[in-house]
Order: C-alpha cells, then structure tokens, then sequence
C-alpha cells in the first residue's frame, strides 16, 4: 500500500493553509474576546485547557493547548493519515500562535447574546479549519477519526465528549457558567456540521416509473449524474420494476425533480438525505 501524499499541489497547500490560518484567527477572537471575559469554557482540549488556565493563572492557555494535544497527534497519525497530521501540527501551532497574538474584546450586554456569539464564531472557526486537509488538534482529531471509522457526525462527537467540560466549568466556575458553556458547545457544534456537511450535503433519490428509461438517459445526458438500475418487484400486483437511484448535489435537485416531472409526472420519487458521500466525483468528504 502506498503512503499518503502529503502535498498534492501547490493550490491545495495554499487553499489548507489559508483556511487553518482563518480559522486560527477566528477561534482566537472567540476564545479572548468572548469567552474568556464572559466566563465560559469552550468544548474539548481547548475547554480543559481554558479550566486549567483559570486555576493557574500562570500557565498560559496557548502551551497548556500544545501539552495536550500531543496523545491526539499520535492517534492522527495512526488512525487518520499523514496528510491530516501534518496540517493538524500546522493548526495547532497556528491556534497558539493566534491565541497569543489575538486580543480584541467583544462583550455584549446579554450574557446569553455573548454565549449564542460565541458558539457561532467558534463553530466557524473549526468548521473552517475542518475543510481544510487538517484540524486544530484537539478534539477534532477525535471527532475525525470518528467520522472515518464509524460515520458519526463531527458536531455529535464534539457536543457528547463535552460532558466532563461542563462539569468542571460548573465545579471551579458556577452551574450558572456551565449553562452557558452548553450554549456555546451546542451551537458551535451545530454551525460545525453545517460548515463541514450540510453546505454540500447529497441527495439520494429514488425514482420508480414506466418511463425509467427515458428518464435515466436525460439523467445521464442533461444532470450529468451516475444512475444505478435496480431490480423490484411491486407488492401489490406483483409486477416487476426498474427502480433508479442516484445521488445529486443540493443545486441539481430541482432539475432533477423537473426532469421527472415532465418525462412522467405519475412517477413515484424518494429523496433523502445523505450524511456521508465518497466518491471522486460527487463525494463531499474533506480529504483528510
């Protein structure tokens, strides 16, 4: 089996080093200029390390961050790839750079509106980051690698390991700062799977029609999508059937769904979502 290719192109680094740049910045305008003075704790390695930071003010958040991260590195490099821990030791690096660097304060006067703030731009951070070919360490790396092996969607993993981050915002804190904490930790692992999946999220659909001939051919010519034929067999007259499946984009669902329409508009049509889809052509899984 052959390694890796770390760097594919010139344009792909380019492309990953921007966005884990952005998303460094980002994380760091949440981190310092709403968290920290509002209280709140963020989920996962940077959360603990925000904990520690609060009981020893003398250790910095940015060294606390690289100290953890190290285990994760490891499993990156094992279960992920080289590509993936490559960029995630760039993410990283650029996190604590950014963390160290990045000081504007963004207070608003409900502590509610600061928490739902800083949810939507932590979220943003990482789902940035996450198109890229690495991570900002941390919990990405474990919610990656859950992703790869089991499909479990990176916002759930960010938002279920995050238990223990409460818990320890709601000891050395208050429960009051852990309720916003679950705030933060929930939105940003919401705008997470939206940045990551939902924004380019397929669509499998099953079209069953006399015509699945016809409209195969113009799926073929004109959407210029793979169709699989499928054998069926009708329950209730017992009559064999061609089912088609195929997976679109979300822009070419409406052609398609009128390209149905106007070739049979009896057809009998089943879309889904997808959570995951890999392929060279249609796939929307970041090439970690």
């Amino acid at each position: 089996m052959q390694p890796q290719v770390i760097f594919e192109s010139t344009r792909q680094v380019v492309r990953d080093i921007a966005l884990i740049a952005a998303g460094s910045i980002i994380s760091a305008l949440a981190v310092n200029g709403i968290l920290i003075p509002n209280q709140f704790v963020s989920g996962g390695v940077t959360g603990i390390a925000l904990v520690i930071h609060s009981i020893i003010p003398a250790w910095r958040v940015e060294w606390i961050y690289i100290a953890m991260n190290i285990p994760m590195f490891i499993a990156a490099w094992m279960a992920v790839g080289r590509r993936f821990f490559f960029f995630s030791i760039i993410g990283a690096v650029s996190l604590s750079l950014a963390l160290s660097l990045v000081h504007v304060h963004i207070n608003l006067h409900d502590k509610l509106l600061n928490a739902l703030l800083g949810g939507i731009v932590l979220g943003a951070a990482v789902g940035l980051t996450l198109r890229s070919s690495g991570s900002q360490g941390g919990m990405d790396i474990l919610a990656v690698m859950l992703l790869k092996r089991f499909s479990i969607s990176l916002g759930n993993t960010i938002l279920f390991v995050n238990a223990v981050v409460l818990v320890l915002a709601a000891y050395f804190f208050s429960i009051e700062s852990a309720l916003y904490t679950l705030i933060v930790i929930y939105v940003s692992a919401k705008v997470v799977n939206i940045l990551v999946t939902g924004l380019s999220q397929r669509k499998a659909v099953f079209i069953i029609s006399p015509h699945w001939k016809v409209i195969s051919d113009e799926i073929l010519r004109d959407i210029r999508r793979g169709v699989t034929i499928l054998d069926g067999k009708g329950g209730f007259k017992g009559e064999k059937e061609s089912i088609l499946y195929t997976v679109v984009t979300f822009p070419e669902l409406g052609d398609l769904k009128n390209l149905v329409r106007r070739i049979d508009p009896g057809a009998f049509v089943v879309i889904s979502n997808t959570l995951e889809v890999m392929n060279y052509r249609i796939g929307n899984q970041p090439h970690w």
